[in-house]
């Protein structure tokens, strides 16, 4: 998906932006709204990057150089000048970038290989808690990357399979 989004337009800047809106969304396992909400002071500039989330909510999560290196690209591309206080992911005629230019990228690609109407911004999101908690991430620390006030909002985005669940068992409870 992140190598693939980029395709679909023919504006190389338009392309690095949907490259590197997507490449938060999966990458740190943002909001769409988190990563679109990014102001230009908000560009990482280190491991770890600041995000306001649902309710105001502040959180420190760690960014990967691949992410931070796509919106650089991003960044050096833009034909908008990025002053503090303006958005970090424009349209094309300047403004904040509106979620549904990312929804539509993704929609192209769905279409081009043919997967399911849930692969959409949101399900990056997921596939990023799933994909840590497989790698043998806990719930409480992917609870804090995700944002989340309550566990049981984790254990909804994570779908552990019972292989993975017998595994767990059996090394915290071998004779």
């Amino acid at each position: 998906m992140v190598e693939t989004i980029g395709s679909f337009t023919e504006d190389n800047w338009i392309s690095l932006r949907d490259t590197a809106v997507i490449s938060l969304l999966y990458g740190c396992g943002l909001r769409i709204n988190e990563a679109l909400s990014m102001n230009a002071e908000d560009i990482p500039k280190d491991d770890t990057m600041r995000i306001i989330g649902k309710r105001g909510k502040e959180r420190i999560i760690p960014i990967l150089p691949v992410v931070r290196e796509t919106i650089n690209a991003y960044v050096k591309a833009c034909p908008y000048t990025l002053e503090k206080g303006q958005a970090l992911f424009r349209g094309v005629r300047g403004g904040r970038l509106n979620a549904r230019m990312i929804q539509l990228a993704m929609q192209k690609v769905r279409t081009a290989f043919g997967l399911p109407d849930n692969a959409t911004p949101h399900a990056l999101r997921h596939s990023f808690a799933t994909h840590l908690l497989s790698n043998g991430g806990d719930l409480r620390t992917i609870q804090e990357l995700l944002g989340h006030a309550d566990l049981s909002s984790t254990q909804i985005y994570t779908e552990v399979d019972s292989a993975r669940l017998m595994d767990v068992y059996d090394k915290a409870f071998k004779r």
